[in-house]
């Protein structure tokens, strides 16, 4: 891992997203939460004592029993382990309210009032999501947001015919190539979406392709498989590798391991999906199959942000004759749903033989001494860690170390990196000062992608 370091502190170009109207930062999201205030004051302007002393109440029990609904279902799904902002809970708040307020009001007013109380609940719906997004950064910027809906083309999109024209050309000039793939799942059996795989130049150069390394890429809880090329720019970071070192990158394959957007399987066996046989059984043969890439093993890693970072240290230490490398950027300790009591019943049907299968230290543990295997936690802080001896750049790096506060994210990092130091993985723990958002991974994975490519030995 020494002679890797250094790679790590480089700071990745800049703001990915500069230029663009920022949906979890800046004016934008404060002025839309603004003028949706303004609106829900004005739809209760100029109404009788007697009206307000009357609906006011009711529209302010209305929204607390909606926002308490909304705790109860989410905590009952096990859907989050950080507590929800109160930006949020206020405008679910408000969302209760104003629609209460616009039933109540619409008889017997004017129609700018009525206008204003109608107008007033797509507003806080608005909101909503907007609060929901600065919270997560699924949504980095208004302009991929709109993508992302709309299924707008990504970045290097290209079709299969193109494809193989440009293969037949051999064709190494500009940029690389990201393909819709179908994958078998004859081993699985799970019901996944199109997934997507990143070819870079140099697979272009010569038919057959020569043998490239193979970064399996994982989004967080909620997600689709186009995450990381959107919100987290690996796209862009990848290209921008490969145009440093002559058209050569590892390809990389954006796999899917929910299913839906809120399946939330943690990558594991149970009641939600055979997520891990998919990752273990259909991805790797097909890759070799379809594009020619270095067998299972050395030359395999995989990279994940939060949910995606438990599975990508879970898949390796379970797995090492799959994965010689992972990066783990703001995973959790182990496959979380909840409690452990919750995490055991959504996830592993009640076994706790099967949690502890899938649990990354009990892992390790049965495995016993590993050999050639490397691994990078990556954590974000909103405080900087304390002063030490190698901070640079990109991050503070530290061998299972952490100087903050007890309770800071790291902390799951460092625990996992020291078991994984005492089992013989060559592992690091890299702390970096911001949220846990797309944002942050963006950066995270444009940092780490040159330590990584050096891990999985490229020539």
């Amino acid at each position: 891992m020494g002679q890797h370091l250094a790679l790590i502190l480089a700071d990745p170009a800049g703001d990915p997203y500069a230029g663009q109207w920022s949906l979890v930062h800046g004016w934008l999201p404060i002025a839309a939460q603004a003028v949706s205030a303004v609106v829900l004051v004005v739809a209760v302007a100029r109404r009788s004592r007697r009206w307000l002393t009357v609906w006011i109440p009711i529209a302010a029990l209305v929204g607390a029993v909606v926002a308490y609904s909304v705790n109860r279902y989410i905590t009952s799904q096990g859907m989050i382990t950080k507590p929800i902002p109160v930006m949020l809970w206020i405008w679910i708040f408000l969302a209760g309210v104003a629609v209460v307020l616009a039933v109540a009001g619409w008889p017997r007013t004017r129609w700018r009032f009525r206008a204003a109380s109608a107008l007033s609940v797509p507003l806080c719906l608005l909101c909503i999501a907007i609060a929901l997004n600065m919270w997560v950064g699924h949504f980095p910027t208004v302009q991929l947001g709109w993508s992302q809906l709309t299924a707008g083309p990504l970045p290097d999109e290209m079709d299969s015919a193109a494809l193989n024209n440009r293969r037949a050309r051999h064709d190494t000039s500009g940029h690389g190539a990201v393909v819709s793939v179908e994958i078998p799942s004859r081993a699985s059996g799970f019901n996944h979406r199109r997934e997507l795989v990143y070819l870079p130049p140099t697979w272009f150069a010569t038919t057959p392709p020569v043998a490239l390394p193979v970064v399996m890429m994982i989004g967080a809880a909620f997600n689709t498989p186009q995450d990381w090329l959107r919100a987290g720019n690996a796209i862009k970071s990848v290209d921008s590798f490969a145009n440093a070192h002559d058209g050569y990158a590892p390809v990389l394959v954006f796999v899917d391991v929910a299913g839906t957007f809120n399946n939330d399987t943690e990558c594991v066996n149970g009641p939600r999906g055979n997520a891990a046989d998919h990752l273990i059984k259909d991805v790797p043969p097909f890759m070799v199959s379809r594009f020619g890439v270095r067998p299972p093993g050395l030359g395999w890693g995989v990279v994940g942000f939060s949910m995606g970072g438990t599975c990508a240290v879970g898949l390796t230490v379970m797995h090492p004759e799959v994965f010689s490398a992972f990066v783990d950027i703001g995973g959790d300790i182990g496959p979380s749903a909840g409690s452990v009591e919750q995490t055991t019943e959504r996830l592993f049907g009640g076994s706790m033989a099967e949690w502890e299968k899938f649990d990354p230290r009990a892992a390790m543990h049965r495995h016993g001494q590993y050999s050639g295997v490397s691994g990078l936690f990556i954590a974000a802080s909103p405080t900087p860690p304390r002063r030490t001896s190698s901070t640079a750049g990109h991050g503070a790096i530290r061998h299972c170390e952490y100087r903050g506060e007890a309770d800071n994210p790291a902390a799951a990092a460092v625990l996992l990196c020291l078991s994984a130091r005492r089992y013989g993985i060559d592992a690091a723990v890299v702390t970096t000062v911001g949220q846990h958002d797309w944002l942050a991974a963006a950066n995270d994975f444009a940092g780490a992608l040159p330590w990584l490519v050096a891990a999985l030995g490229a020539p």
